[in-house]
C-alpha cells in the first residue's frame, strides 16, 4: 500500500475536499528561507543526492548522532553515498519523528518514488535520484518552478551587495527571491573581535568610516536604504530573547566605544545597546512599512566542545526556557507609545509560550492593517505535526486564524518545499475535524476562503505582494461552492 498517498494526513471528508480543493493548488510565498541566492542566480544543478538532501540539513544529523552514526558520515568527510546511505539505515528508527514524514513526502515529491527508505532500498533511490538530478528538471530555478514558489525571501547580511538578487531580478520571470535585512551582526559587540570585523565590511558596504555612534547608525541607515530600493520588505531579528532596557543615546554611545576599543562590555551594558538598536531598527521597519520578524527563545550551540570543533549551525541548539513576555511586550509597547511599531510576526521555540505569545501580540492590533501583529508559524523544533497544531489552536482560541499568513520553510535546502504541503494538511485536517464534530459549518465556500488565505492570499496581501497572487485570484471561489 502506498504510503505518501493522496489523502495522507486527512483524516476525514471534509478535510481531503478542504485540501483538495483548496490548498492543493495555491502558490507558494516562502517568506522566510536560509536559501543561498547565489545558487538560484547561477540555477545550481546538484551532483547527487547527498549534495542537495544532507548538505546543511542538522535536522537529519540531529537524528543520525541519536541512532549511533558516527560524525564523520554528518558533517565530515565521508564519501556522498556513504553519508547517504547512514542516513538511509537511519530512517527506519525515525518512525513518529516528522523526519519520517519529511523523507517520504521528498522522495514522492521530487523524485515520483513511493519506496520506503531503509538500508535495503538506499542503491535503488540513490541511483534513480542521481539519474533525476542530473537530467530532470531539478536545478535551483527548476525546484522553485516546480513547486510553483512565486516568491522567495532570503536571509542577508545588512553588508551583503545583494548582486545575486538582482541577477535573478533581471533574467527571472517567474517568480521572485527578495533579500531580507538580518543585523544580528550589529548585536555582536560582546565578541569585539568578531563585531569589529564585521565593522569593517559594513563601512565598506556603505562607504561610510565608522568611528563613532552616530556613524555606526548611518551606516546602518544607509544598508537599510539600499535594501529598500531592491526589493526587501522583511527584516528578521534572531534572538535569545527580546531586549527592553531603558538606554539613551549618550549610554548606548559609550557601550559601543567600549566594544570599538576592543573590550567586551558588560553584560547590563550589552542589553543596553541592544535595546537601543532594537528600537532603531523598529523605527526604520515602521518608516518604510516593512515588516519586522523576531525569532525568539532558542538556546544556540548548547554542546560547547561540538562548537569548537565543528562551528555553530551544527545542530546542537535547543528550546530555550527563559520568562519572555514582558520583555517582549514592553519592547511593543515602546515602539507603540512612538507611533512606529511595524507590522511584526513574532516566533516562539518554546511551545510554553503559545499562549503568552498569542495574548500579548493581541493588546498591538490596530487598523487599518488586519493582523498586524502575527502569531509566527511553528518554527525549528516545532514545525511538526502536534507543534503546529498547537500554534494554530493558540491562535484561533485568542485572536483571527482567518488573518494568519502562514507557513514557511526556514531552511537552507531545496528539498523542504513539501514543508508547505504538510503544513497545508494539517491545517485543513484541523479545520476539517471541527466540521465533522459539528464545531464548524458545513459551508466550503467559507470555510475554503479561509483555507486559500492562510495558504497564500494572506501573506501576498500582508507583505504588499498582491500581484503575485493575481494569476490564482481570477478563478475565484464560484466554482467550488458546493457544501461539504
Amino acid at each position: 500500500m502506498e504510503f505518501i498517498d493522496d489523502d495522507f494526513l486527512l483524516s476525514c471528508e471534509p478535510a481531503r475536499r478542504l485540501y483538495h480543493h483548496f490548498a492543493a493548488t495555491e502558490p507558494i510565498l516562502d517568506y522566510h528561507s536560509h536559501l543561498a541566492p547565489a545558487d538560484i542566480a547561477s540555477d545550481r544543478r546538484f551532483h547527487d543526492l547527498c549534495e542537495i538532501w544532507l548538505e546543511g540539513d542538522h535536522y537529519k544529523w540531529r537524528a543520525m548522532r541519536a541512532n549511533g552514526i558516527a560524525e564523520r558520515f554528518c558533517t565530515g568527510d565521508a564519501p556522498p553515498f556513504e553519508k547517504f546511505s547512514a542516513w538511509a539505515r537511519s530512517v527506519p528508527f525515525t518512525l513518529r519523528n516528522p523526519l519520517y514524514h519529511w523523507t517520504h513526502l521528498e522522495l514522492k515529491r521530487y523524485l515520483d518514488l513511493d519506496v520506503l527508505l531503509d538500508e535495503n532500498s538506499a542503491s535503488k533511490v540513490w541511483s534513480h535520484a542521481n539519474e533525476v538530478l542530473q537530467s530532470g528538471d531539478l536545478s535551483a530555478r527548476g525546484i522553485l518552478r516546480k513547486f510553483n514558489v512565486r516568491v522567495l525571501c532570503t536571509i542577508d547580511d545588512p553588508s551583503d551587495d545583494l548582486r545575486y538578487h538582482r541577477a535573478i531580478e533581471e533574467s527571472e520571470k517567474s517568480f521572485r527571491v527578495l533579500p531580507t535585512f538580518r543585523p544580528d551582526q550589529a548585536l555582536s559587540f560582546a565578541e569585539p573581535k568578531e563585531f569589529n570585523s564585521w565593522l569593517a565590511q559594513l563601512e565598506q558596504a556603505s562607504n561610510i568610516d565608522i568611528s563613532f555612534f552616530k556613524d555606526f547608525l548611518s551606516a546602518l541607515k544607509q544598508r537599510h536604504d539600499f535594501f529598500h530600493t531592491n526589493g526587501c520588505r522583511l527584516s528578521d531579528h534572531g534572538l535569545k530573547r527580546c531586549y527592553s532596557a531603558t538606554c539613551s543615546e549618550t549610554q548606548a554611545a559609550a557601550v559601543f566605544d567600549k566594544a570599538r576599543g576592543g573590550k567586551s562590555p558588560f553584560e547590563e551594558e550589552s542589553e543596553q545597546l541592544s535595546s537601543y538598536l532594537m528600537l532603531f531598527f523598529g523605527r526604520l521597519d515602521s518608516e518604510k512599512g516593512w515588516t519586522k520578524q523576531l525569532h525568539i527563545g532558542a538556546a544556540r550551540n548548547v554542546n560547547t566542545r561540538r562548537l569548537r570543533e565543528l562551528g555553530p549551525d551544527k545542530g546542537f541548539d535547543s528550546i530555550g526556557d527563559w520568562n519572555q513576555t514582558e520583555a517582549l511586550c514592553s519592547f511593543l509597547d515602546k515602539l507603540d507609545q512612538e507611533h512606529s511599531l511595524p507590522k511584526t510576526i513574532v516566533y516562539n521555540s518554546n511551545p510554553a509560550d503559545n499562549y503568552a505569545f498569542a495574548t500579548a501580540i493581541g493588546s498591538f492590533q490596530e487598523g487599518p492593517v488586519a493582523g498586524k501583529i502575527q502569531l509566527g508559524s511553528a518554527w525549528w523544533f516545532l514545525d511538526q505535526k502536534e507543534a503546529i497544531e498547537s500554534q494554530l489552536n493558540a491562535l484561533s482560541n485568542t485572536g483571527l486564524l482567518s488573518r494568519f499568513i502562514g507557513m514557511l520553510t526556514d531552511s537552507r535546502s531545496f528539498m523542504s518545499f513539501p514543508r508547505h504541503e504538510y503544513f497545508r494538511r494539517i491545517l485543513c485536517n484541523l479545520i476539517g475535524r471541527d466540521v465533522e464534530n459539528g464545531a464548524l459549518p458545513d459551508d466550503e465556500k467559507l470555510l475554503g476562503a479561509l483555507v486559500r488565505n492562510v495558504c497564500f492570499h494572506n501573506a501576498a496581501k500582508y507583505l504588499g505582494l498582491e500581484q503575485v497572487g493575481e494569476a490564482t485570484e481570477k478563478h475565484g471561489l464560484s466554482a467550488q461552492s458546493q457544501r461539504i
